[in-house]
């Protein structure tokens, strides 16, 4: 009986995870609102800026910013 050989299947060298499965790198102050982070920012001052455009628009919510160097979190 013949025997059937199949070819060898051709493996990338570098497999990346599928789309919208891989872990967004954020920046060190993310802008959390309702305790859920909405943006990132590499400075600061424009991160507090953000904060307190959203608590002036909407002043029931907390708004807080997180830097996570330091893990410490701050609220508007």
């Amino acid at each position: 009986m013949p025997t059937i050989s199949m070819p060898k299947k051709e493996v990338p060298e570098a497999v990346s995870p599928p789309a919208g499965q891989a872990r967004a790198v954020l920046a060190r102050f993310r802008l959390q609102i309702d305790r859920q982070t909405k943006a990132a920012f590499a400075e600061l001052g424009d991160a507090e800026k953000a904060g307190r455009e959203i608590k002036k628009a909407h002043p029931t919510v907390q708004v807080s910013i997180y830097d996570a160097e330091e893990s410490r979190q701050t609220v508007l």
